[in-house]
């Protein structure tokens, strides 16, 4: 029986290609059986745990039955608590990346006022609590006059916390034209009443739980927030021997950034996703293989197939979307009876989809110390010792003794003479590890980038002296990234990397913050600089950082405001 791929299910080719760049392939189960249905304008009661790949079971009917030039909202989905809320919408946003379509999640423990006006401009696809909703509709936010498909995600967590009222009132208010999506890893009676009330002749899906393991490998996780991923994971590498590491991200972008910084951290690092042709793919793996490179950084589209036996070591920078990727992943180490070894970085809200991926592969994921510099440095200084011991043990030192003699006949003493070998024997690693500069950081740290506030006007504290916010007048739109901002100040205006930052990249404006001691060469050496073409401007940021550029939560394109 051959195998389907999300083209068989009959999405469109925007929504095919941006499925290719997230990393998908081949449809679970539960999107497998439930697209098409969904499609036919079926309503569905589908059985499945999380982490089976269910939202974008649901998400892609949804986005194939959006119109996006309309504004009213058109599809609805409720799930039982604000954090899933939130992740159900960026993973639609996701989704729709290349749609001009606005995903809303709103949700309880968060001031209303703003999820009021956003719903006023329009928003097409709305996720939502309960709870929520009812207050949106009370207040004739929500309209759900143009509603063609709803959905109600962990439809058994939902009754159990007491929504049943709101639920069935926010289905008894739908046009009778609607479709109903229905999610339940349970079906109680509850559950079975909502459906049999509201879902005339729905078709059932139900997809049998596998529990799946992977013996072999020792599986662990890290509790960071995104910020500090890129941290870790160049602790993690040099602190632990490996014979080869892959690392997964979701997107192509991610493969290649992370990929890069790894290179400029000294590490043998190359990236592999579904942009690359075959050709390109098998060479990383040749060179994999032989060694030349240490570090593979993919998607799970390029990954599909890997088969290497050194690697040992699979790292899941980014959480996957199911629970079949990360048992995929994780498989990709540990080969041909080799012990291995996993490690899941976890964000604070995805804690729950590691709860999944336990319950699926019957394992416990065990936790770990997060790494330190003084961790590093242990280990650099041992490596340094180990090195300098073996010099002395394979001897040959005639000459370099004489050196040392002479140099102590000048006056140095000799501990000094042997502590300038040793920093020389360091080579660029030091004995403490400079941190990564914040840059970096704020770059890798994706959502959670502190993008909702206006930088202070006042220079951060410093101990030692005083700093200065720049700004210039090119942004995310322009695709410059912190890298780019540090590279040309460091390199036209001969600043340290350290010194520079934290940066904050918006839609059409990017601030920096630098010494005050250097502010005059970065004017005058960087300031008529240009971007792929456009000025800069650099200056010291003014007033312009208190009132341009705000932030739009999961929108594609900002609707226009309507004139009142």
């Amino acid at each position: 029986m051959a195998e389907s791929n999300f083209a068989s299910l009959g999405l469109r080719a925007s929504i095919l290609r941006t499925l290719t760049e997230l990393g998908y392939e081949t449809p679970t189960p539960i999107q497998e059986r439930t697209i098409p249905l969904l499609l036919a304008g079926r309503n569905v009661i589908g059985q499945a745990q999380t982490g089976t790949g269910k939202t974008a079971a649901f998400a892609l009917p949804i986005l194939e039955k959006i119109d996006p030039a309309r504004r009213d909202t058109q599809a609805l989905v409720m799930t039982p608590t604000r954090e899933l809320a939130v992740q159900v919408a960026e993973a639609i946003h996701s989704y729709a990346r290349d749609m001009n379509v606005v995903v809303l999640p709103v949700y309880g423990g968060a001031p209303i006022g703003p999820q009021l006006n956003r719903l006023e401009r329009g928003a097409q696809i709305v996720v939502g609590t309960p709870g929520r909703l009812i207050d949106t509709l009370d207040r004739r936010s929500l309209k759900l006059g143009a509603i063609r498909m709803i959905v109600l995600d962990e439809a058994d967590e939902m009754l159990k916390m007491g929504f049943k009222e709101d639920v069935d009132r926010i289905l008894g208010e739908l046009p009778a034209t609607r479709q109903i999506a229905l999610f339940s890893a349970t079906m109680p009676p509850e559950v079975l009443r909502i459906a049999q009330r509201h879902m005339a002749d729905a078709q059932r899906v139900e997809i049998e739980h596998k529990t799946m393991t992977a013996p072999e490998i020792e599986q662990r996780f890290v509790n960071v927030s995104e910020g500090q991923k890129l941290e870790v994971l160049t602790k993690m590498l040099e602190l632990e021997e490996n014979d080869a590491v892959l690392i997964f991200r979701r997107t192509k972008t991610g493969s290649a950034e992370t990929a890069e910084r790894l290179v400029g951290r000294g590490f043998a690092a190359e990236a592999m996703h579904g942009d690359m042709n075959q050709r390109e793919r098998e060479s990383v793996i040749r060179r994999l293989k032989a060694g030349k490179i240490q570090i593979v950084v993919a998607t799970d589209v390029a990954a599909r197939g890997l088969d290497v036996e050194q690697i040992t070591h699979v790292i899941n920078y980014d959480i996957p979307w199911d629970v079949e990727a990360y048992v995929h992943r994780v498989g990709r180490t540990g080969r041909a009876g080799r012990s291995g070894l996993a490690t899941l970085f976890i964000t604070p809200r995805e804690r729950k989809m590691m709860r999944e991926i336990e319950r699926f592969t019957g394992l416990v994921i065990k936790p770990m110390k997060m790494p330190t510099a003084a961790d590093v440095a242990a280990r650099r200084v041992g490596a340094l010792k180990d090195t300098l011991r073996k010099t002395i043990t394979d001897g040959d030192l005639e000459l370099y003794l004489e050196l040392v003699e002479q140099i102590v006949e000048e006056g140095n003493e000799i501990t000094d003479v042997a502590a300038a070998a040793m920093k020389l024997a360091s080579g660029s690693k030091p004995v403490t590890p400079e941190p990564i500069p914040s840059a970096e950081v704020r770059q890798e740290s994706g959502r959670e980038k502190s993008f909702d506030r206006p930088p202070s006007k006042r220079p951060p504290r410093d101990d030692n002296e005083r700093k200065v916010q720049l700004s210039m007048s090119v942004g995310k739109r322009d695709g410059i990234r912190p890298a780019d901002v540090v590279g040309s100040i460091a390199n036209e205006a001969d600043v340290p990397g350290r010194d520079i930052g934290p940066i904050e990249i918006r839609d059409t404006i990017t601030f920096v913050t630098v010494l005050e001691k250097d502010v005059d060469r970065i004017l005058e050496k960087v300031g008529r600089a240009r971007f792929r073409g456009r000025a800069i401007n650099l200056r010291v940021a003014g007033a312009e950082a208190t009132s341009r550029d705000k932030p739009r939560s999961f929108e594609k394109k900002p609707p226009r405001r309507t004139k009142r």
